[in-house]
Parts: C-alpha cells; sequence; structure tokens
C-alpha cells in the first residue's frame, strides 16, 4: 500500500506540474473530486481494517506480555526488564500513507463541498474587467446564487436566481469549457445588444454613461477614458481608448453566430434562448461575446462579489464589487 501511494502522488505531481507550467489545462474540481474519492477509500480501511489489524495486534502483544510476566512471577521472579508499552505503540501508529491520505480525508472533503457548492476562489488573469477588477486580484464566486450545480459536470439540481444586467459572472469559456472566463452580463436571452461606436444599447435604448475624466491603466501604462455605466439596477464604471477603433473581427463560426450583424461602427447581436451576452468592462481591452458569441446557461459557474486578497495592493482587500 506504501508503494501504491507513492505512485498515487506521483502522478498528482506531474499533473500539477505539468499544468502550472501551462503544459495542459487542468480541472481543479475533478481533481478535488478524485482526491475526496480516494482519500474517503483509504479512511474507510483504516477505519476498518488497518487500524482494527494494529488494535488486535497490540492486544495480543499486551497479552503475550501478561502471560510472560504470570510465568515468571509463577518461578518467583518479579523484576521483569522490557518495556511493552513502547512496543505496543509503535503498533499503533499510523503509517505514513495513512497518515497522507486517510488523515487528509476530512480536510479535502470540506474543501471540495465548500468549493462546489458555496464559494470558489479565482485569480483575475488580465485587465479585461478594469477598472472593477485588477489583474492579480483574488476574488470569491458565489456558487448558488444562479442556482445549485453538481460538481464537476456542472449541472444545475436546484434552482435560484437568474443571472441580472449588470452581475459579475464566472462562466466557462464556450469555446473551451476547460478555462474560466469572468465578465459582466449584458445582455439577457431575448435582448438585442448593439455596441456602436463603443456606445452600448439594450432592446434600443442606449446604457446611460457618464464621463469622469481620465484613468491611467498601470498594467498597459496609458490612459483611457473612464465612464460610470448603468446596467439595471447595477452601477459600475468601463474604459475605452479613443485611439482603439470601433470595429471588430469576430471568430468566424460560433454558435448562433447569424444572430450577430458586424459593420465598421461595431455590432448588433440578438441574445438567444437560454444564452447571455457578456462583456468586459475594459471594452477596449476584453475578449468577449463581441468576438466569440453567446455563453450557454450551462456554462454558469458563478457570481462574482468579493476581494478577499491582492498581494500587490493590500488596499483592495474585502472589497465587495458589482
Amino acid at each position: 500500500m506504501s508503494l501504491l501511494t507513492a505512485v498515487l502522488y506521483a502522478c498528482l505531481g506531474v499533473y500539477l506540474g505539468g499544468w502550472y507550467l501551462g503544459q495542459w489545462h487542468g480541472n481543479f474540481s475533478l481533481v478535488l473530486f478524485l482526491l475526496t474519492i480516494v482519500t474517503l477509500a483509504y479512511w474507510l480501511a483504516e477505519r476498518f481494517h488497518f487500524k482494527p489489524q494494529r488494535e488486535r495486534a497490540a492486544a495480543q502483544l499486551a497479552e503475550q506480555d501478561a502471560q510472560r510476566r504470570a510465568a515468571l512471577a509463577g518461578q518467583g521472579i518479579a523484576q521483569v526488564d522490557g518495556n511493552v508499552e513502547e512496543a505496543r505503540q509503535k503498533l499503533l501508529m499510523q503509517p505514513w500513507w495513512l497518515d497522507w491520505t486517510a488523515g487528509l480525508f476530512p480536510v479535502i472533503c470540506a474543501v471540495f463541498l465548500v468549493r462546489s457548492f458555496l464559494f470558489e476562489p479565482f485569480k483575475i488573469p488580465s485587465g479585461s474587467m478594469v477598472p472593477t477588477l485588477l489583474v492579480g486580484d483574488l476574488i470569491l464566486v458565489n456558487k448558488y446564487h444562479y442556482g445549485v450545480r453538481l460538481p464537476v459536470i456542472n449541472t444545475k439540481v436546484i434552482d435560484n436566481h437568474s443571472p441580472q444586467r449588470g452581475d459579475v459572472m464566472v462562466f466557462r469559456y464556450p469555446l473551451d469549457p476547460r478555462i474560466d472566463y469572468i465578465k459582466r452580463v449584458v445582455g439577457l436571452p431575448g435582448d438585442e445588444v448593439a455596441y456602436l461606436n463603443k456606445r452600448l444599447s439594450i432592446n434600443g435604448q442606449p446604457v446611460s454613461m457618464e464621463s469622469l475624466g481620465d484613468y491611467y491603466d498601470e498594467d498597459s501604462r496609458r490612459y483611457a477614458q473612464l465612464y460610470t455605466e448603468k446596467l439595471g439596477d447595477v452601477e459600475h464604471r468601463v474604459l475605452t481608448n479613443k485611439e482603439v477603433p470601433p470595429f471588430m473581427l469576430a471568430i468566424d463560426s460560433f454558435p448562433f453566430r447569424d444572430q450577430c450583424r458586424y459593420n465598421a461602427e461595431g455590432v448588433v447581436c440578438t441574445v438567444p434562448e437560454g444564452h447571455y451576452f457578456m462583456m468586459g468592462d475594459n471594452r477596449d481591452n476584453s475578449q468577449d461575446s463581441r468576438y466569440w458569441g453567446f455563453v450557454p446557461e450551462q456554462n454558469i459557474v458563478g457570481k462574482a462579489f468579493l476581494i478577499w486578497m491582492n498581494f500587490g495592493n493590500l488596499g483592495r482587500i474585502g472589497t465587495f464589487f458589482q
């Protein structure tokens, strides 16, 4: 069993190492699920086989020692050498491969359940959501806000709130579901979303925008134009860059591509049923639904709401956003 455990940990190390080095995309939910199952198997084996086996061996040793002492006492020998208690404790001691499997099961199981059904941490890798979210922000995502989903397969089993315009949502990238994206919900099913000349309209109604002047983006090291924008009840800030033309080039083919019309001014799309139109707050530095299409409901991961850490900017810790 110790060899098997060593092999399992070696495989895990290779997988995580390749993931970290970018050799392949990882699926952390699947890894946690498999670790939970494997450590549960070890925990059950420890609880019902290995621990009783060690206890029987320790009891047998104690019984043999008691018999030996009784026999020597019958011969008039009262002083007997040997510390059977030390040997007994060694027999009862859990081996390393059970410490690192069965011993970790409660922790791994708790992490798996919290991450799958309550809150999941994410790191912001790009500037597509500046100024709301900065590169390096570590955020929490509410996994049950849009309904309870089974881990790994992401199938909804309990319904809850529907996504609303203005929500900051994490979802699986439609063109590669192994990758998680974060954008803002702009269009709901049935909406006509127009982004023309860098102005957003929903169902023919221009979205309210108010200029706040210039904004210096530290990541791109350039100035952009900062606005407040109101989507539904959510007021947030967005950036545009006057040096970037409004024209955009979409991916040649994506589901419901015929629902979008592109021209030199931008794009107009009608959102299909069961899908959502997503955009980054950094409008001229965001690959989003304008380029690769709509997000299906089954790709939803959860609603982002809190910055819990940023090692480069500790002042952002504890910031709730919308």
